[in-house]
């Protein structure tokens, strides 16, 4: 009796503490929802035009502790938990504004290189205090990465080009990192082929974009060999992957590539990243995102859950991380779960108002899920505000704030402007309680998600600057609103269909019956109608892409989603 009372507890256990999605979306514990992009103080660039920019990042979890590296940004971040993050300004690494930095712990120490042609190591990354090491290595590589193998033998992996390939060799950090045997090459440029690495927001441009910004993962006794493509300015900047049982190849194309892609959404871009574990064992891909207005190089980061499925495949969730999703504190299976709450958007195309608007930058923009536009008041002055009509009573659980820094000309040199500001609710338009208070903000934040300690009952949300902000006005691109609606969910798509291109096989369109009920689309694929592990969001009742195989047979489906939650997926439709 009393061994059957303990499997019975164990069994409730691995209910509630194991199962997948479900468990964590039914009672989701607040202070760990995230949602891309990650909420960092972005830096300004030095130089004109003025603009924020991280890239081509990589985390370690070094010690107990997650260090986050990116391009340009003058230092690194360091967590606990994957969110929140403490900026350690470095000026002991005289190459830490060098682009697609490269962190790896070696013989209990971390060691920091951008470039290759210096290193850099410390056992005490809290502190700014590395040291250089002197090595012998003169040639340059681009967008380097290093990769211990099990065996203890140590490789390096770079390449950042529209014409030469992603090539890798074996090294010895014993003996200031020297080959050990020739430069291989490892991944040849094939956009005639892969659609993904055609350059062009949608792939379009039919000619090779960048391979750039390889990485390394092994998982089960077999190499991933990630790379992005086609160029960090497109939206559909993604990472690809090879795979082989060797570290050095000969490599193998996944064919269900690619492994992080996200067109779609509010905030695209998916790229040149890095794949890690988490203290539990979860893996993680963090990599760039795009706005690209203001210059090319204008970028975000954004942290996706990843999963290994069949042999030889990986997989990445991306399409609803723009949303409220919780970093889980144990070991969860990935393959069910993308790590979604179950908050749903409530401000999309919804009637916007404010107190003032410049031309070409009016209210609507902060709720066209959209971070290339953007809301701007007349003025910096405290009182600036824009609000938000659900249209009817609806259950409010986050908003994320998204500031675009408009008509600021802050560079390097100077403070980075912080924003206060409150966060309202009202039933009825005319009596408010204030939800959200940043009115002694100091922290440097243009992408946070407040989450409500209580949910709320609103049909109208309202931001108010309250302090006059110097050089810039009161800008948002996005003022996005998350929770539930009191409605149905949609109904399913009916006259899904998917098309290839005749002439061109890596492109296909998409169209279907538009409903009135619908907030957005997803439309999911993969290379057999039981995988259906890539994913893209769409607004709208059609869609055209580029990013497919040339030679590969596919299956997709759509699912609609409201502010209610998702609908039904379609039927699955294979097309040849």
């Amino acid at each position: 009796m009393k061994n059957i009372k303990n499997r019975l507890l164990t069994c409730i256990y691995a209910v509630l503490f194991f199962l997948p999605s479900e468990g964590l979306a039914k009672s989701p514990v607040k202070n760990r929802i995230v949602a891309n992009p990650i909420d960092l103080n972005y830096r300004f660039r030095p130089e004109k035009p003025s603009r924020r920019e991280a890239a081509d990042p990589v985390i370690v979890l070094y010690k107990d502790k997650y260090y986050l590296f990116a391009s340009k940004s003058e230092g690194y971040w360091s967590s606990s938990d994957l969110i929140k993050w403490n900026y350690i300004p470095c000026e002991s690494i005289p190459i830490i504004e060098d682009y697609a930095p490269m962190v790896i712990e070696l013989e209990g120490e971390l060691y920091y290189t951008a470039g290759c042609t210096r290193f850099f190591k410390t056992s005490d990354p809290e502190k700014d205090n590395w040291k250089e090491i002197k090595v012998d290595n003169k040639r340059r590589h681009d967008d380097i990465t290093i990769f211990k193998d099990d065996d203890g033998k140590v490789y390096f992996y770079w390449g950042c080009h529209d014409k030469k390939p992603i090539q890798g060799v074996e090294v010895d950090p014993k003996n200031n990192f020297k080959d050990v045997g020739e430069v291989k090459d490892l991944i040849l440029h094939n956009s005639a082929e892969y659609g993904i690495e055609s350059a062009g927001d949608r792939n379009e441009m039919n000619k090779d974009g960048y391979n750039e910004g390889a990485t390394m993962t092994k998982y089960n006794g077999l190499y991933y060999l990630q790379y992005a493509t086609p160029g960090t300015q497109f939206v559909t900047y993604a990472d690809a992957v090879y795979v082989s049982e060797n570290p050095l190849g000969p490599f193998t194309y996944m064919e269900d590539n690619p492994y992080s892609i996200k067109p779609g959404g509010f905030i695209p871009g998916a790229g040149h990243g890095h794949t890690f574990q988490d203290k539990y064992g979860n893996y993680w891909h963090v990599s760039t995102m795009v706005i690209a207005v203001k210059d090319w190089f204008e970028r975000r980061l954004g942290l996706f859950p990843v999963y290994f499925g069949g042999k030889g495949h990986i997989y990445c969730h991306t399409v609803f991380t723009d949303f409220p999703m919780q970093i889980p504190d144990r070991k969860v299976d990935l393959r069910k779960n993308d790590l979604s709450v179950g908050w749903n958007l409530l401000s999309y195309k919804k009637k916007v108002t404010a107190s003032s608007y410049q031309p070409g930058y009016e209210a609507k923009n902060a709720a066209d899920e959209n971070v290339k536009t953007w809301w701007a008041s007349r003025t910096g002055k405290a009182g600036e505000w824009l609000q938000i009509d659900l249209g009817c009573l609806m259950t409010v659980e986050a908003v994320q704030v998204n500031i675009s820094d408009y008509q600021f000309e802050t560079l390097r040199k100077d403070t980075a402007p912080v924003y206060q500001y409150l966060v309202e609710s009202s039933r009825d338009g005319k009596n408010w309680q204030v939800i959200g208070n940043r009115t002694m903000n100091n922290r440097d934040a243009v992408h946070e998600l407040i989450v409500l300690d209580r949910s709320v009952s609103a049909c109208y949300i309202r931001i108010k600057n309250t302090v006059n902000l110097d050089g810039g006005v009161f800008s948002l691109s996005g003022f996005r609103v998350f929770g539930t609606g009191k409605g149905d969910v949609p109904s399913r798509v009916a006259g899904f269909k998917a098309v290839r291109n005749s002439s061109d096989r890596r492109r296909a369109c998409f169209s279907w019956d538009g409903q009135d009920e619908t907030t957005g689309y997803v439309i999911r694929w993969g290379t057999s109608p039981e995988v259906l592990n890539n994913a893209v969001m769409v607004y709208g009742n059609e869609a055209e892409y580029g990013f497919f195989n040339r030679d590969s047979h596919y299956y997709f489906s759509i699912q609609p989603f409201n502010e209610n939650g998702k609908g039904k997926e379609s039927k699955v439709v294979y097309v040849e």
